[in-house]
């Protein structure tokens, strides 16, 4: 997908950093969904990917996929990280790409089970940053969604 993909168009009118980082390319399909951007406006004083930067695009990466996931079942929800862990493990030296999937059906039958219960939800993710095939930047973020309306079933 390119600018004009309309999530991507929508992300940068509501998240003006992402216009920042240069975000370039949005893909959702089949449960995984993957963020690039390009080094040069993201990079540090030793010419590597920036530690906040690459956290951001982690951080948003697993908010989209909370958030195109609720899209797709129909739900008008907010989504949000409740809590996150990064581990930085080699640096990242070229244009870079935050990787996330949807856990398993099971795990995802009981997050629809509980928004559509209780109004919001829990998911735990895994997003991953890879440099040359190998992951440079591993974050685990709980992230939550809530229904915006209170009409729950």
């Amino acid at each position: 997908m390119s600018q004009k993909d309309p999530f991507l168009t929508w992300l940068n009118e509501m998240i003006p950093m992402t216009q920042a980082m240069g975000i370039t390319h949005c893909e959702y399909s089949e449960g995984v969904l993957s963020l690039s951007a390009p080094l040069d406006p993201n990079k540090n004083d030793k010419g590597t990917g920036f530690a906040g930067a690459t956290t951001a695009l982690a951080t948003l990466a697993g908010w989209s996929l909370i958030t195109r996931y609720t899209q797709a079942l129909g739900l008008d929800c907010e989504a949000m990280v409740v809590e996150s862990q990064a581990k930085y493990l080699r640096p990242v030296t070229q244009d870079f790409t935050a990787r996330v999937q949807l856990p398993s059906d099971e795990m995802c039958q009981e997050f629809q089970l509980q928004l559509k219960q209780k109004g919001r939800a829990r998911m735990l993710l895994e997003v991953v940053i890879t440099e040359k095939d190998q992951p440079a930047l591993i974050l685990q973020g709980s992230y939550l969604a809530r229904l915006k309306t209170a009409n729950l079933q």
